[in-house]
């Protein structure tokens, strides 16, 4: 499967976009001033408008408050992964971040007065004091809010929406990053690819009996099966998922069930937020089935918390706050995203406001303060994350596994695999390799792919942010901020168009600059993948998918299992993995072989280097990762 999760969030460059110092003191105000709403005026101005909302009708909608002191959460968060720190593994509850990270009381008691004025009483603070969650009518929020909320159509969706941004008197405006919810207009989409056969195969799950990969094999493949030897399950663990597609609870036990599993009954918990979301593979149900089996059968004693909003802006939003807020997930993945050329195209355009990125950084950082390890999926679209959702042809990587504080899930191909048609092969290798297709254009051809359809891009996602800059724990890392390409492709000076080089060449010495993407990575490829199980309205059966998708759940369900290994919270991965990979028995394998057998469409290894970005540190054993964890 290929999984391309899209989601309208991360951090748009905090220092390109905000000042995040301490909120202004709460003086007295008569002027009011505008906040930005999670929907440009690209959007607004060119939908179609059908008259006013019922005014009778309730909306929800975020108000969403700045952190506080965010210089002193980076280095606090730095500390919590640190050994020898007197804060060393010791997090913070949602209470403690609220303390000393989250908006003041004050703030917030003066916004609920605010629109208490207006009856508005429906309000819910998550405990962080960052998100303050409203429902109020139309008629309330407009004469609260100075907006008009109307219904409106663009691009075949019908939605509400206010044109003009909400306003609120300065001393609460102040405060607030952006309210969120006034438009409901969303373009989050979720892809999941099946592995290509031929171009009439059904895209539906149709086998009955298992097919692909499965979390055994992995355990087997990435050496996880010293820790379930040992007595580790995952016991004591809870998984959360964050997603924007329902499912049906039983498809992960019937899949766990066919494995023979054995697990802990009445684990999956189904959490709806904001009233939950669609059922179907058409809305990426499949996405939410393989999330939960995969993690919960690599940790199958732990409890997996799936959390189910609508594919809005706040639903999104408050999925992540309920999860990160409840603090009962140790573990946190989900795989929704969209390359930053796009978010960037949207803000330069109006489309987006540059605020709604920003939101969920500050929960990002605030899991992290907690000691809950978030992972994020790459990407599958290799180095040209644009390609599948605008068109372009530019080096682009996907949000928001570029946040700092979320661990990027990258992708490889599993040796071994081989293919014929008309005489034709296509060849995986004879070592594990970054996932890229260039192996298999000679198949893709013989299927009747006309480049450039998307099938020629697709791979682990990797490469350089331009949104953020490349953190403190990769800057003393070999092969950070250098690189070794392939020239597979070439791009017109717009990235608009694209042609294949028959000869690609081998760049050397190459240099960048920003995060590096991803951090580590295991089997992606969905022609050496993993079975999914599913029934759903529009899917039933099995089919093997593939994707780094996969990997970020994944890799939650192998922290929940080292946690419980371990006896505690190992916390956020990131600055722990690069030190452990710098390290003479490092846990990681880096895939360093230069040239067209590993890479991920651009991006490959440079020998001698530790990191690259079609694969980052390697691919783990997660044995010796849950003993380096542990401080042995």
């Amino acid at each position: 499967m290929k999984k391309k999760k899209k989601m309208t969030a991360a951090l748009a460059a905090t220092a390109l976009v905000f000042s995040l110092g301490t909120s202004t003191s709460f003086a007295a105000a008569t002027t009011n001033q505008s906040v930005s709403q999670g929907v440009g005026s690209a959007v607004l101005n060119n939908a179609q408008y059908f008259g006013d909302a019922d005014p009778n009708s309730q909306v929800t909608v975020d108000f969403v408050f700045k952190v506080q002191h965010q210089d002193q959460l980076a280095q606090y968060i730095t500390d919590t992964t640190t050994p020898g720190s007197k804060n060393f593994r010791n997090y913070l509850t949602p209470s403690q971040f609220q303390q000393k990270y989250g908006a003041s009381n004050g703030a917030i008691n003066q916004l609920q007065k605010y629109l208490n004025g207006y009856g508005i009483t429906d309000i819910k603070v998550y405990p962080d004091n960052l998100i303050v969650t409203v429902t109020g009518t139309v008629a309330q929020l407009n004469k609260a809010l100075y907006v008009e909320i109307q219904r409106a159509e663009y691009k075949g969706k019908t939605f509400h929406a206010s044109k003009s941004d909400p306003k609120l008197p300065m001393d609460v405006a102040q405060n607030l990053l952006c309210v969120l919810g006034l438009t409901n207009y969303s373009n989050l989409t979720s892809q999941a690819v099946k592995e290509s056969g031929d171009l009439t195969s059904s895209p539906q799950a149709n086998s009955a009996t298992p097919t692909g990969n499965t979390p055994l094999d992995l355990a087997k493949h990435y050496n996880v099966n010293p820790l379930y030897e040992a007595g580790a399950t995952g016991a004591g663990q809870t998984i959360g998922i964050v997603t924007l597609a329902d499912f049906n609870p039983s498809d992960a036990y019937s899949f766990w069930d066919q494995l023979g599993i054995k697990y802990k009954p009445n684990r999956v918990n189904r959490i709806l937020v904001d009233g939950g979301s669609q059922l179907g593979a058409a809305y990426g149900s499949d996405e939410t089935d393989l999330d939960v089996q995969q993690s919960g059968g690599l940790a199958p004693q732990a409890n997996v918390n799936v959390y189910v909003a609508p594919n809005t802006d706040t639903g999104f939003v408050d999925a992540y706050a309920k999860a990160i807020n409840d603090n009962q997930a140790q573990s946190i993945s989900a795989s929704w995203g969209e390359s930053e050329t796009i978010i960037q195209a949207a803000v330069n355009s109006n489309y987006e406001t540059p605020a709604y990125p920003y939101v969920f950084n500050e929960l990002y950082m605030q899991a992290a303060a907690q000691g809950q390890a978030t992972f994020a999926a790459s990407g599958d679209s290799g180095a040209y994350a644009a390609e599948r959702d605008l068109g372009t042809f530019d080096l682009s990587t996907l949000n928001p596994s570029d946040s700092p504080y979320i661990t990027a899930a990258g992708g490889t191909t599993l040796p071994g695999y081989t293919r014929t048609l008309n005489g034709v092969t296509s060849l995986s290798g004879d070592n594990e390799r970054a996932w890229g297709y260039d192996y298999y254009f000679p198949i893709l051809a013989q299927l009747g792919y006309v480049f450039p359809d998307g099938h020629y891009f697709e791979g682990g996602g990797g490469g350089f942010s331009k949104f953020f800059a490349t953190p403190d724990y990769q800057l003393s890392v070999k092969g950070v901020n250098t690189f070794s390409a392939v020239n597979l492709f070439t791009s017109s000076s717009d990235f608009t168009s694209v042609t294949k080089n028959d000869n690609p060449n081998v760049v050397t010495g190459g240099t960048g600059t920003g995060r590096n993407m991803p951090d580590l990575s295991m089997d992606a490829d969905p022609h050496t993948g993993y079975g999914v199980y599913m029934n759903l309205p529009d899917a039933t059966g099995w089919a093997t998918y593939g994707g780094t998708s996969f990997v970020a759940p994944q890799l939650a369900g192998l922290s929940a299992l080292i946690n419980s290994s371990v006896g505690q919270r190992v916390g956020f991965w990131n600055p722990q993995i690069y030190r452990f990979a710098q390290q003479s028995d490092s846990p990681f394998t880096p895939l360093n072989d230069t040239g067209t057998t590993n890479d991920n469409g651009y991006y490959t290894g440079t020998a001698g280097t530790i990191y690259n970005q079609a694969t980052g540190l390697g691919i783990p054993d997660v044995a010796a990762l849950a003993k380096k964890f542990a401080g042995k």
